[in-house]
């Protein structure tokens, strides 16, 4: 336990919480981007992110594998690994296409600040370390995720204006699993 939670792989029984953590902070992210009037795509990325995790659960190897940041058994935070994502690969010509891909990060609002984000990206490191995985990468529309990834993974290996709409930017992160395994 660490700081009063834990991280454990996603489990059926999670599902609903899981889906509750999408549900909540995707509407908060859309409304301090500035969106929050893109409402259709605002449920499109949380049906998106719900059929991923729902495919997680299907399968003794799912492609995509989920880890939950809980505390006193309810879920708070969120994240995933698995193939990239199509908007990364558009943003790299696919060069990055075997690379696979962190994804889903998400930490309810009133939990934010507390070394979750970082408690499950670490988690998701010592996975891929252990399966002699030695590179991933992350995309990310969000400013204000952006900022958060520049400080913690340096500058974007990509970075593609004007991605979603005039003066807008989708950065993408290629990382070696080395450098975060301290």
């Amino acid at each position: 336990m660490m700081n009063g939670f834990t991280i454990t792989q996603f489990s059926l029984s999670d599902f609903k919480q899981a889906c509750h953590v999408f549900e909540t902070v995707i509407p908060d992210v859309f409304e301090q981007e500035g969106i929050g009037h893109l409402t259709g795509d605002m449920q499109d990325e949380i049906e998106y992110k719900i059929n991923l995790l729902r495919s997680a659960r299907e399968g003794d190897e799912p492609k995509t594998r989920f880890w939950l940041a809980k505390q006193n058994g309810v879920v708070v935070g969120i994240i995933s690994f698995g193939p990239s994502n199509e908007d990364l690969n558009a943003c790299t010509d696919h060069e990055l296409a075997q690379v696979g891909e962190l994804g889903s990060l998400y930490v309810l609002p009133g939990y934010q600040g507390r070394g979750i984000a970082s408690a499950l990206i670490k988690e998701v490191v010592i996975y891929l370390h252990s399966r002699g995985i030695e590179e991933f990468c992350l995309d990310s529309a969000y400013r204000r995720a952006q900022e958060k990834w520049k400080q913690k993974f340096g500058e974007p290996y990509a970075a593609v204006m004007d991605y979603w709409g005039p003066g807008t930017v989708h950065m993408v992160w290629l990382c070696r699993v080395s450098d975060f395994l301290a």
